[in-house]
């Protein structure tokens, strides 16, 4: 399968039972699933899993990736400090659906202690399905990877 189809999927421990059932989901969509989270519900540290699930996304490894921790905040924050990721947390659908339209992100991140299980698989739906819509919108990302030094 290409890097295009393959999925970075990591979480913290508060969120390894939602990271299953995503990717469980994904994979039954017909995407590859590299998920290395931890399997164990002993306390872990999310900036290293953001920052492992970031890395193979940045590196082409995977073409998208997929975080999740309790608020979906602090993983989100780590994985955007890796050169080339641009992660947007999501609560809803149509914010999902628009950071890959508008803002070109290549990586997902939820709270697990925000939605259940239903609105998250809705919300990765919305995230896998949508696609860039460049134009005006590519301005604005090369403005953003500028920032990035």
């Amino acid at each position: 399968m290409t890097a295009s189809k393959r999925i970075a999927l990591s979480s913290d421990h508060a969120a390894i039972e939602l990271r299953q059932a995503v990717a469980a989901h994904i994979a039954a969509n017909g995407w590859e699933v590299e998920d290395i989270g931890p399997t164990s519900p002993e306390s872990t540290h999310y900036p290293k899993h953001g920052e492992a699930a970031a890395r193979l996304v940045a590196s082409g490894d995977c073409g998208l990736g997929i975080v999740l921790c309790g608020t979906g905040q602090g993983i989100m924050m780590a994985a955007n400090k890796v050169k080339g990721i641009r992660c947007g947390v999501c609560a809803d659908t149509f914010s999902a659906a628009m950071i890959r339209q508008h803002n070109n992100a290549n990586m997902l991140s939820i709270g697990a202690r925000v939605v259940g299980e239903g609105l998250a698989l809705d919300i990765v739906d919305a995230f896998l399905n949508a696609e860039f819509e460049g134009g005006r919108h590519a301005t604005r990302v090369e403005m953003i990877e500028a920032l990035e030094g």
